[in-house]
């Protein structure tokens, strides 16, 4: 910057001497120090006047914009760090200027040395054509990770854009829309309907919501159906729209006025249905005109043995038949789809690596509103962009204490004996001194500020004996959770986002808050795990987890097969017991 301005100086309004001209030693310093010829350095920062050209520069500058022109795609690297990212620079970024190459400011987008070049489509996974600005989160996550995450297989991403056709051909808005809304309205089933549709009840916390929309969503991807996801509880508020030109948002007026009070009661619950014989499976394929126009699938905690049929082939077979279906659940019940025979060659085509199920259909689906984007950007910003190291920690107090020295303690042994973070010296003793320690930013989201509080005074009142310049960061304490309160919520999914960030993660055990971070970053974290009781701090103090997918806390208990009680964790190698639930279910990636 120096050096632009003293050649600013040196030229008026006229063109004449204005100021006295640099030594030449140390404008060849300064060149140096660049790495470029002034003309080249003006028109890479494409600002700075235009000067007289020498012979060397021009013809350095002459191959620069040739090769530019003649590589597609390249990459060069900026600044004198080793470690400075690259920068990709396409012909579509180079642009004419007075006869000059520019490069456009969006080509060389960098903030804090991080973001200068980004795949914003996450290879495939994502529509290019939204409108940008509706949705800033869409193209611009990539930028604040470091990890750029797995890579979706060919087929996951053509299966995403044919849902998305089908999303607009059937959506709400479409004929096709409308006549399934009047055959559903008359209760009667059609012989061939021209689409179908899954209705997914958004309720309990923010992480159930966003489990079940992750799960019903893999389920439409399977079974060819439109989703509709119920928009209260924020569904329609903290999230952009996933599908081009289309809702993924059930529009008011559903003949199924009281859906969202379907309970396990309800007569028309698959599981009701089946005892009632209103449904059977022992006489072959049901056509559909001779099945109920919509079931209601309860998968939630309490469903019973036969709602769980849901998870058996037989049954399958019956249901993709039903034009409308209504779930509710508040799991992440894709181990248990996984059970399904007649899914399983489909599920391995779309995720080749198993463990990246949610890891996908996460990003895929779940982005941040402009305003949670921005409380998400504006914190990382300035608490943790500059920290060569990030550590979440999630807590999530189960117990009676809402401020547990014996789960304190837990957090602590865990971070330290995996070396997340640094052991402390005794208070008379002092750090290693100099500007150039290593820095690393601890992300603590709870609902409750003492964790934060002590964590943060630990590493204040005593040095890291690894030199370490530690800083703990909580973005906010609501001290309790509020059901359907916006502000609580827009900040919870900011904080889930931030978690995300991170480049190592530890969470609580059993919480669905944890399971969504991991997933969404790709994270395998570190699982706090639950004690025995309130008092005793179990050894080992947590366990790194198996994958990075979410758990299901109701698995069936059943083999479809030998229609009899079974242990579902050991059926098929691709479902294994979580490691923080004995009994619940988790899709593991096995080589």
């Amino acid at each position: 910057m120096r050096a632009m301005r003293q050649r600013e100086a040196k030229s008026g309004v006229d063109g004449t001497a204005t100021a006295t001209p640099t030594p030449w030693k140390e404008q060849q310093q300064q060149r140096s120090a660049v790495g470029l010829c002034p003309d080249a350095e003006a028109a890479a920062l494409a600002f700075a006047p235009r000067t007289k050209k020498s012979p060397y520069c021009s013809a350095l500058n002459v191959v620069l914009a040739g090769f530019m022109l003649t590589v597609p795609a390249m990459v060069i690297l900026l600044g004198v760090r080793t470690s400075a990212p690259a920068v990709r620079i396409s012909p579509a970024d180079v642009v004419r200027s007075g006869g000059s190459l520019l490069l456009t400011v969006s080509s060389v987008l960098s903030v804090s040395g991080e973001r200068s070049y980004y795949d914003k489509l996450l290879g495939g996974l994502l529509a290019d054509g939204f409108d940008e600005g509706s949705c800033r989160s869409r193209y611009q996550s990539a930028m604040y990770r470091r990890r750029p995450g797995r890579q979706p297989s060919a087929h996951l991403a053509s299966k995403l854009r044919q849902q998305e056709a089908l999303q607009r051909r059937c959506g709400p808005g479409t004929a096709a829309y409308s006549n399934a809304l009047e055959q559903l309205r008359s209760g009667k089933s059609a012989a061939s309907p021209e689409c179908k549709y899954l209705v997914s009840i958004s309720y309990r916390g923010l992480g159930n919501r966003i489990l079940a929309a992750a799960s019903a969503f893999l389920y439409v991807l399977l079974t060819d159906r439109v989703l509709l996801v119920d928009p209260s509880n924020e569904m329609g508020e903290l999230f952009c729209e996933p599908f081009p030109d289309t809702t993924w948002l059930l529009p008011p007026g559903f003949p199924l006025a009281s859906y969202t009070n379907f309970s396990i009661s309800t007569a028309e619950s698959y599981g009701n249905m089946l005892r009632s014989k209103a449904i059977r499976t022992d006489v072959g394929d049901v056509p559909a005109a001779r099945l109920p126009v919509f079931s209601y699938v309860h998968l939630d905690h309490d469903a019973t043995e036969q709602d769980k049929f849901f998870f058996c082939d037989e049954d399958q077979r019956v249901l993709r038949n039903v034009p409308w279906l209504v779930m509710r659940t508040d799991s992440y019940i894709v181990p248990g789809l996984f059970l399904v025979t007649g899914f399983q060659e489909e599920l391995g085509r779309l995720f080749p690596e198993l463990d990246a199920v949610f890891h996908h259909i996460g990003r895929y689906l779940f982005h941040p509103n402009n305003h949670v984007w921005g409380l998400v950007t504006r914190y990382y910003d300035a608490y943790l962009a500059t920290a060569q190291r990030r550590v979440g920690i999630q807590v999530r107090v189960f117990g009676s204490q809402p401020n547990s020295p014996e789960l304190l303690e837990q957090i602590t042994k865990c971070a330290q004996k995996e070396r997340l973070l640094p052991e402390l010296l005794a208070a008379a003793e002092h750090g290693v001194p100099g500007p150039r320690r290593n820095t690393k930013a601890v992300l603590v989201t709870s609902l409750k500020s003492w964790y934060y509080e002590k964590l943060k005074g630990m590493y204040w009142e005593h040095a890291a004996a690894t030199g370490e310049a530690v800083s703990v960061h909580q973005p906010s304490h609501e001290e309790f959770q509020r059901f359907g309160a916006k502000s609580h919520d827009a900040k919870a999914w900011a904080e889930i986002y931030l978690l995300s960030l991170t480049d190592e993660l530890v969470t609580t055990a059993w919480s669905t808050f944890g399971y969504v971070a991991q997933g969404l970053g790709g994270l395998r974290p570190w699982v706090l795990y639950r004690p025995d009781n309130d008092t005793h701090v179990p050894d080992p103090p947590c366990g790194r987890d198996v994958s990075m997918d979410p758990c299901f806390h109701a698995p069936p208990f059943y083999d479809c097969r030998l229609k009899r009680g079974a242990d579902t964790g050991k059926i098929v190698p691709q479902v294994q017991h979580c490691i923080d639930m004995s009994w619940g279910l988790k899709i593991v990636h096995r080589s």
